[in-house]
């Protein structure tokens, strides 16, 4: 099988790719930048803007998977959300104009979207059919709701583009849990292991999560299942208030406090970090409605579980890592 990846030569197109050529797939990555060698089969240039000689490689490939976006870890000034925002209109623009015009169209086009599309809310969560969709919440910040325009308007290129041989899957993802380095695991097992792993400005809101060894069967499953399409939620099925997912994941790495954190603190803190505290301050309550109805089974349901296996994982990474000579 033939898999397209624009934009995979980030975080989740590193862990993506790694499954997949670890399958025998023949993966390819489109970068903006020359990625050099990864665990991808190639990589070819594009600029995510504008059709090119990179189309022939959508054009007689089996799936498409584009995780084209700027990262959303950065502060949110009106130029970052900008590019935010045209990144991924543009690159699922672009992607949709090439599956229109190719003679052998992939049998699917997974679009990468976001759960941060969701309201932030407390009282329930949000499932494909029931969930609220954000934007108009009076308990929080009004530029909160330009992050789900965004999302709105990601989905939006990719529900215009007329592609009748391709199915089409808007993947709403939750945080990544995964060991492969520079994502928010890393970062979060981090702050824990400095004593700062305590409850942001209380900690109710809640986290929505899903296990990279998840995630990768969630998406076998959607290639693979003809009668899905349309907005899916990956995150594991049991979201959890901010300060129970920091106790356990010092649990699992074995540190026995963690310093809490006010809200004026994480917008400090944020700051420093040069992002944007909506990260750690929205409350997003997402479940697996359609994962669930369509019988996916997961393997870590639960965050504690998850933690304990994603920490072990992190530390055998490490024993395995080669000795850097210094003579």
């Amino acid at each position: 099988m033939k898999v397209v990846l624009p934009g995979g030569s980030g975080h989740l197109g590193r862990v993506l790719s790694r499954a997949l050529t670890g399958q025998g797939h023949e993966v390819v990555v489109l970068s903006r930048r020359d990625a050099g060698p990864g665990p991808w089969t190639r990589c070819v240039r594009w600029d995510g803007r504008t059709p090119g000689a990179w189309t022939t490689e959508i054009d007689g490939s089996d799936v498409v998977v584009n995780l084209a976006g700027r990262s959303v870890n950065c502060r949110y000034t009106a130029a970052n959300l900008r590019e935010m925002m045209t990144s991924r209109t543009d690159s699922a623009r672009v992607v949709g104009g090439a599956i229109e015009r190719a003679e052998a169209p992939p049998r699917v086009w997974l679009q990468m979207s976001t759960a941060t599309i969701y309201a932030h809310r407390f009282d329930a969560p949000n499932d494909e059919t029931t969930g609220v969709l954000g934007g108009a919440e009076p308990d929080a910040p009004a530029y909160w709701g330009y992050s789900v325009d965004i999302a709105r308007a990601w989905e939006r290129e990719e529900e215009r583009a007329e592609t009748p041989r391709t199915r089409k899957v808007a993947l709403r993802t939750s945080m990544v849990m995964s060991p492969e380095p520079g994502g928010a695991f890393e970062a979060l097992l981090r702050l824990t292991r400095l004593g700062l792993g305590g409850p942001v400005a209380g900690g109710a809101q809640y986290l929505s999560w899903i296990h990279e060894d998840d995630l990768l069967r969630a998406i076998d499953l959607l290639i693979a299942r003809d009668d899905l399409s349309g907005p899916v939620n990956l995150a594991a099925p049991e979201p959890l208030p901010y300060r129970d997912f920091l106790r356990a994941l010092r649990a699992a790495a074995g540190v026995p406090f963690g310093l809490p954190a006010t809200r004026w603190m994480a917008g400090l803190g944020a700051f420093v970090l040069r992002s944007d505290p909506e990260l750690l301050l929205k409350s997003r309550r997402v479940v697996p409605g359609r994962l669930l109805d369509a019988g996916f089974e997961f393997e870590f349901p639960a965050w504690p579980a998850a933690a304990d296996d994603l920490v072990r994982r992190t530390r055998s990474s490490r024993r395995r890592a080669p000795r850097v000579s210094t003579s």
